[in-house]
């Protein structure tokens, strides 16, 4: 189902991908067990941090990896921006469908950068690269993206589903009927594999606290050596 190219494994050794495929699943745009667990989030990352100010969370280990790589194309990392504004600013988690909740809760406790697609509209196979440059693809917000030369990327056999810098695409998008969906995580070096799968279990743990019957079609890292 998912593959690895020679590219990605000489350009980013020490570098991982994990992928988690789920059947089953459902997508409510409420779900009262996700709310509290949200909550719960907040105030668990609230109290973690507490002491922390900007700087301090920038120089977390998982921040410190992904920088590295987002400093090379002069981006910031999105997700320390996400975390800031819970435990900075003391705003609330967006409220989004709760399958794309259940991916962003995860982010947030893990810090992993993570995608989200209606597996269903997925097209075998599927598989991580490097970026040339020319690639296109349309993203999550209808805007037409090239990526850049070097970034990670994730493509199925129809066009490219997501890249680090860029996100994911609007095509395999979760939408409200989803039954199956997949998630990938990408891991520059410096995170290692055992916190992509820890990471991969939260998820998981997640949509399962929505849709109690969802299954386990993958679970896998792949390290890039």
């Amino acid at each position: 189902m998912f593959t690895v190219s020679v590219a990605w494994r000489t350009t980013y050794p020490g570098a991982a991908v994990g992928v988690l495929a789920m059947r089953g699943v459902a997508n409510p745009k409420l779900h009262d067990g996700l709310d509290q667990q949200k909550r719960e989030l907040e105030e668990r990352l609230r109290a973690r941090y507490a002491s922390y100010d900007r700087a301090a969370l920038r120089a977390l280990p998982q921040m410190q990896a992904y920088h590295a790589f987002y400093k090379r194309f002069k981006k910031t990392y999105h997700v320390q921006l996400q975390l800031e504004s819970v435990v900075l600013k003391g705003k609330s988690i967006p409220r989004v469908a709760a399958l794309v909740e259940a991916m962003f809760m995860a982010e947030l406790e893990d810090l992993l950068l993570t995608a989200g697609h209606d597996l269903s509209l997925v097209q075998e196979p599927v598989g991580v690269d490097v970026a040339d440059g020319s690639e296109r693809y349309v993203r999550i917000n209808g805007q037409e993206q090239q990526t850049k030369a070097g970034d990670m990327m994730i493509a199925d056999a129809q066009s490219v589903i997501s890249s680090v810098l860029y996100g994911p695409d609007r095509r395999t998008r979760i939408v409200p009927h989803t039954r199956r969906v997949l998630f990938t995580v990408y891991a520059p070096p410096g995170i290692g594999e055992r916190a992509v799968h820890e990471h991969l279990h939260d998820i998981e743990a997640n949509v399962v606290l929505i849709a109690p019957g969802a299954e386990v079609e993958v679970l896998e890292v792949i390290g890039a050596g």
